[in-house]
């Protein structure tokens, strides 16, 4: 489980050579300018160690914004520069989640996972 501490947006947890990106609610309200000094806090280790799969685990948001998104496609890139064969999926979206990356057709990129175990399981089949 995640353990997002109270004054982080974000907590990136590894299995094994998996990167998990877990947002806290508090995403949601985030200002342009607050969500790209918290990109570059994520930005920085994804360059620093590449992982080997990248899940989003959006299980504590309800709704993301253009800036998520825009964070997200981001993170997408800085793996996949890294090595093209990284896959990067979604866990736990809500459901306005769900249909915001139906719109903007991201689902059709990131494979979308009911749970963080999910997501696990299919990216460390490997």
């Amino acid at each position: 489980m995640s353990n997002i501490p109270a004054n982080q947006p974000f907590a990136i947890e590894w299995h094994d050579n998996i990167a998990i990106l877990a947002p806290a609610s508090e995403v949601e309200r985030m200002s342009e300018p607050q969500m790209e000094k918290v990109a570059q806090s994520v930005l920085t280790p994804l360059r620093e160690k590449p992982p080997a799969g990248l899940i989003f685990d959006l299980a504590k948001v309800d709704f993301v914004g253009s800036f998520f998104l825009s964070f997200m496609l981001r993170c997408h890139r800085r793996v996949k520069e890294a090595d093209s064969r990284v896959k990067v999926v979604v866990a736990g979206p809500s459901a306005r989640v769900r249909e915001l990356l139906r719109i903007t057709v991201l689902d059709s990129i990131w494979p979308l996972f009911n749970s963080r175990t999910e997501a696990v399981a299919e990216l460390a089949k490997k």
